[in-house]
């Protein structure tokens, strides 16, 4: 864009800074102003996407610049129209530089769509013919000045190349209807590129970045390696963020792409493994309504499309190998340079596959967790100061976890000091129900009632005690502890730490202890455990046990 002109209503200085363009147009005016680019901005808004391009009427300076600057920063995708007179402009050739800027950021996931408009792209790239002698006359212009200058016009040659190299479309036959058809093949790439679903993430992504870092690069990797990797971890700490995070980063480089959000549950309804067949064979052959009878039937249709197109699947919250099977099957199905991402509480589910590269979720440290609870007590980066206290002790219940930070730091938000210290001491007997609910689902996950009692016995008696005593008394007691325990790390349940001591999430040890409580909220004697000394003495006492404690008691009194 080159000619004395200001900025056009639909890009104009007065637009809120936050909003954002689908599309920035850069052009020679001269050229296409009034003819193509004019037709294609037509048809760009009239599809819904908002689309900057500057108007005449302004002079050039710093403001323009800086407004087209932001522009471009703001945009999501450039269409760049080479003409016959493009490289005459250095105003189009410094937008040129920007917008490859831009492109390069591994976070910006900007796209560019060359356009060579009545010129071929070979002339663009190699600078020969009309580019060819604008050159030189930019060379003339800046025979003579300083360093900075020369290396400014290298520069313009290279993105020049680099712009040309990348996939466009080219018009050299402007008859007979073909400019309309033209622009509307643009408007349709601008669609299939811009109007796949980006996820929303959540609004305060405190230590996100971080976590999320090694698989980004990993997606960024054009190599054609299959890679796969499965996000792991406890319940709640932000498995499923960190796959849509990375996402919405990284699913325009891919040729097919497909979020399946929810297996686990989606896979418990009526027909639910077709539904999430059907669902990906949708994401990849766009709008595909493919009917699909059977499991087998679409696995064999989707091994028909991934093994055709480099992909990009993500498949959230699975929890058993046939959801794994039904949806993917065998590793071997996807195109050189596929990714596959899986978020699971299971982590040994893909630990048999040795290209799976298998990364746990770390809690987040106490200034991520005081920053994170802040945003949602206070909506700002950190507590008020007459509040602080009951903040860090808000931080200290949740441990790093940060569903328990959100739904804590929420359900505390505009209430008085008083409700704080009343609502924190109740947390003390009685956990928050929404937070419990999250991680019970990896309890309700366990394969059979051996391991849930062992877990809850575990829970009530032996965190925190050596791994090799508590084998040899569960042992004892007809369990199968080796192997159980196995299952409860898998589920990350329970972890073992360098003392060889048995290490549960304080959250998770409540969740236990509340599937306990609930089986008698007022009855103490009809719980299947007691873990509070004063509560199993006045339950002996007052005789009013009414199930069987003999190896309860026994565990009582050994930690007495």
């Amino acid at each position: 864009m080159t000619t004395t002109r200001g900025v056009q209503e639909s890009a104009s200085s007065s637009a809120p800074r936050s909003s954002a363009y689908h599309v920035f147009l850069n052009f020679r005016g001269a050229d296409t102003r009034r003819t193509f680019v004019d037709h294609l901005y037509t048809a760009l808004t009239n599809a819904g996407f908002r689309t900057f391009r500057d108007d005449d009427g302004m002079e050039r300076g710093e403001n323009i610049k800086l407004e087209l600057h932001r522009a471009i920063e703001e945009s999501k995708l450039s269409i760049v129209v080479f003409s016959r007179n493009y490289a005459s402009s250095s105003w189009c050739l410094d937008e040129l530089v920007m917008i490859l800027g831009k492109r390069r950021r591994k976070d910006s996931g900007h796209e560019v769509l060359p356009v060579f408009y009545d010129v071929d792209p070979s002339e663009v790239r190699k600078q020969r013919g009309d580019y060819a002698e604008a050159f030189a006359r930019h060379e003339e212009r800046f025979e003579g000045e300083s360093n900075d200058m020369k290396e400014k016009l290298k520069g313009w040659k290279e993105a020049l190349e680099e712009a040309a190299n990348l996939a466009g479309m080219v018009l050299q036959n402007q008859a007979d209807g073909h400019e309309s058809k033209f622009i509307q093949k643009i408007v349709k790439i601008v669609e299939d590129k811009l109007r796949r679903t980006v996820l929303n993430v959540c609004p305060y992504p405190i230590g996100l970045h971080s976590r999320a870092e090694h698989i980004h690069l990993w997606l960024q990797d054009e190599g054609s390696d299959v890679g796969i990797v499965a996000i792991c971890g406890m319940g709640g700490i932000g498995k499923t963020t960190i796959a849509k995070f990375v996402y919405n980063l990284n699913f325009l480089n891919f040729e097919g792409r497909s979020f399946l959000a929810d297996i686990r549950e989606v896979s418990e309804q009526q027909n639910g493994l077709i539904q999430l067949q059907m669902q990906l064979l949708s994401d990849i052959v766009k709008g595909s309504k493919e009917k699909i009878n059977n499991v087998d039937e679409g696995i064999v249709k989707i091994k028909e499309v991934v093994g055709s197109k480099r992909v990009l699947i993500i498949l959230d919250d699975v929890d058993k190998q046939e959801q794994l099977h039904a949806v993917l099957g065998m590793l071997d199905w996807l195109s050189p340079g596929s990714k596959m991402i899986i978020t699971t509480r299971h982590q040994h589910l893909l630990k048999t596959h040795e290209c799976c590269k298998v990364q746990t979720v770390e809690l987040l440290d106490q200034n991520e967790s005081l920053e994170l609870f802040s945003w949602h007590a206070f909506g700002k980066n950190h507590p008020s100061d007459d509040y602080l206290v009951e903040s860090q002790m808000a931080i200290k219940y949740c441990r790093g976890l940060p569903l328990a930070i959100k739904t804590l730091g929420s359900s505390l938000s505009g209430k008085s000091k008083d409700i704080w210290k009343s609502h924190l001491q109740k947390l003390e007997e009685i956990p928050d129900n929404e937070i419990l609910k999250k991680l019970k689902l990896s309890y309700d996950s366990l394969q059979d009632d051996h391991d849930k009692d062992l877990f809850l016995d575990i829970v009530c008696f032996f965190v925190g005690k050596d791994k090799d005593s508590t084998v040899t008394i569960l042992d004892g007691c007809d369990y199968y502890t080796l192997v159980g325990i196995e299952n409860l790390i898998d589920r990350t349940l329970l972890t073992i730490d360098m003392h060889n001591k048995l290490v549960m999430h304080q959250l998770i040890q409540e969740m236990g202890r509340e599937i306990v409580r609930q089986e008698s909220p007022k009855v103490l004697g009809e719980r299947s455990r007691l873990w509070n000394h004063k509560d199993s003495f006045r339950v002996l006492r007052e005789k009013t046990v009414r199930t069987n404690y003999s190896h309860v008691f026994l565990y009582l009194f050994m930690k007495r």
